[in-house]
């Protein structure tokens, strides 16, 4: 172990501030003994450089192993989310299938009610248009036979009237004759 400073120059100085030379040596050797009590406290925690390489080459090595775990950690958790990712990709497939099914069922129920409502709609209005034409017919044979009705007895009203004309004509010749 090597001082960096000169005892000597030490003790002389120690001398001239008024210490004797025992004095001076027994301060300067205390102090030798502080400084390597210190620097053996300081060598105690640091390393050389051949156990500083070691070090580093065993943490290099466990980064290394580290990594390669991590890669296949993550290969094999990538593998895991690609399957599941896959699984699901193919229940969505399945349930966009029956989705679309539902649909169509759903679309084909409603043209189909939508179609009997129709037939139902055109049977109504053709049932209506079949009693309105039955109406029309009973309206115009009523009117028809009102009409021959009525001509039979404006025929009738005719003939009553020319027999009552023809009668009061008779019976008023009848008077005008006896009176002439």
């Amino acid at each position: 172990r090597r001082l960096y400073f000169d005892t000597h120059a030490l003790v002389c100085l120690l001398e001239e501030n008024g210490f004797t030379t025992q004095q001076s040596e027994v301060i300067v050797s205390a102090l030798v003994k502080i400084m390597h009590t210190n620097l053996d406290m300081i060598y105690k925690d640091m390393v050389t450089k051949v156990q500083q390489e070691i070090a580093l080459q065993q943490v290099m090595s466990h980064i290394g192993g580290v990594k390669k775990d991590m890669i296949i950690l993550e290969k094999s958790e990538f593998s895991a989310l690609r399957s599941e990712n896959e699984k699901i990709k193919l229940e969505l497939q399945q349930i966009k299938k029956q989705v679309m099914d539902e649909i169509t069922k759903v679309h084909a129920d409603n043209k189909l009610n939508l179609n009997l409502e129709k037939s139902r709609v055109k049977e109504l209005h053709a049932q209506q248009d079949r009693a309105l034409t039955q109406t029309d017919r009973k309206i115009d044979t009523e009117v028809a036979d009102l009409k021959t009705m009525l001509e039979s007895h404006k025929l009738d009203n005719i003939k009553y009237l020319a027999g009552s004309v023809f009668t009061c004509l008779t019976v008023a010749l009848g008077f005008y004759r006896l009176w002439i």
